[in-house]
């Protein structure tokens, strides 16, 4: 029986800088009814501190511990393995990468750089990449939500760019990785097979949590979702929402069961 959430971010609490509509009072529901909750995120372009402060903004009375990012399951890697990161990311995520020990052996971290994709950051990683250096991506999805309402292109891009030119397969960290969601599960000393995941990204958060041992899934028809993708992507979702309200109402179902 499943006991515990795991909620993606942005598509799924809100587009941009606008709250989905039920949203705030789905996640006091859980809060009321003592469902464990964790936010998970791809969101590479600012570190986890913001992305704290702007939950607690929109009024989601979030916790730190209660987000996880790629940024942190990251540092572990780097700090347990040895190695120094080369950071082809926004410049405003750097700070989550604080704590890992410098004057190591390079390890290239590829996160949703944005604008500083450009030709000589992106050469630079492959020269390193093409000497050997590890490569780690912090997430490798497709397109993402802009604040503009319109599908952009996300990190997934340029990972599969330098894999392909370095002839290297990058190891993803952040969604959809197993280690990834298991962290999450771990937080809430739950086993992943108590947990269901909502989210609105069939490829990364719904298939992906699927085979990495959840109990069940929730697709969600906002943010990135598009007709269809509830058929595209295999594990498919054990069912689709409307938005947030309607899967924790599902999930609320479930749990009671």
């Amino acid at each position: 029986m499943a006991i515990g959430l795991l909620l993606d971010i942005s598509g799924v609490l809100y587009n941009g800088t606008q709250v989905i509509s039920g949203a705030k009072e789905a996640v006091v529901r859980c809060r009321a009814n003592e469902i464990p909750i964790r936010f998970l995120t791809n969101t590479t372009r600012r570190p986890k501190r913001l992305i704290v402060e702007r939950l607690n903004h929109f009024g989601f009375a979030v916790e730190t511990n209660e987000v996880i990012t790629p940024s942190q399951a990251t540092c572990d890697w780097l700090n347990e393995n040895g190695y120094s990161p080369h950071l082809l990311e926004h410049p405003d995520l750097t700070e989550d990468f604080d704590s890992v020990v410098s004057g190591n052996p390079i390890a290239v971290v590829v996160g949703d750089a944005g604008p500083f994709f450009d030709f000589e950051n992106l050469n630079a990683a492959f020269r390193d990449l093409n000497q050997g250096a590890p490569f780690l991506a912090l997430a490798a999805n497709r397109v993402f939500r802009d604040v503009d309402g319109e599908l952009s292109l996300d990190a997934g891009a340029f990972v599969h760019g330098l894999e392909y030119a370095a002839q290297v397969e990058a190891q993803v960290l952040g969604k959809p990785s197993t280690t990834f969601f298991r962290a999450a599960a771990d937080s809430m000393k739950l086993p992943l097979a108590e947990v269901i995941m909502i989210g609105d990204d069939a490829e990364n958060d719904i298939a992906g949590a699927l085979k990495a041992g959840a109990g069940k899934t929730i697709l969600v028809r906002t943010g990135k979702y598009r007709a269809g993708e509830e058929k595209r992507y295999s594990p498919p979702p054990s069912f689709v929402a409307d938005d947030i309200s309607e899967a924790v109402d599902l999930a609320m179902q479930m749990i009671a069961q």
